[in-house]
């Protein structure tokens, strides 16, 4: 199960031995350049390399020791796909890396845009219900009538 938190940031539940919770935050830095090479199936290396080019960025240590997050991790499996699967070379694979981002800009926009259109809709519907409900006339109120018999 996934989802973003206040800041954006994306979230995975994962369940051990079906009993505990932990969420896992993709953007955390959590890989040493051994274990995300490791990951990845490419060098050390390889993976120096990809950074020097700005295909990735992962975070520093204070000890300035690289770590990868879970998002540094596939974005590398997706570099390497298209590299070794699908023949990109890595000026290609930057141009792609590149216009993912910009569709990313345009989607997160467009939710935007969907969502105040969505605020201003039930806004104006809700105006225009309270318009077509009877208006409340105290002259309307029932009577009470005493009939007297007989």
């Amino acid at each position: 199960m996934g989802g973003a938190d206040a800041t954006g940031k994306q979230h995975s539940s994962v369940t051990l031995d079906g009993k505990q919770h932990l969420s896992v935050t993709l953007d955390r830095p959590i890989y040493h350049i051994s274990a995300a090479a490791d990951m990845t199936a490419v060098h050390p290396q390889t993976l120096r390399m990809y950074e020097r080019l700005g295909l990735v960025k992962p975070s520093r240590s204070r000890g300035n020791t690289r770590l990868y997050s879970e998002r540094d991790v596939e974005r590398v499996r997706l570099i390497v796909h298209l590299t070794r699967d699908e023949g990109v070379n890595l000026a290609g694979v930057a141009k792609l890396l590149e216009l993912q981002e910009g569709i990313r800009g345009v989607e997160t926009a467009i939710q935007g845009w969907m969502q105040q259109w969505h605020e201003r809709i039930q806004r104006e519907l809700s105006s225009r219900h309270e318009a077509l409900q009877p208006p409340r006339d105290e002259s309307r109120k029932p009577i009470k009538v005493t009939v007297r018999r007989g």
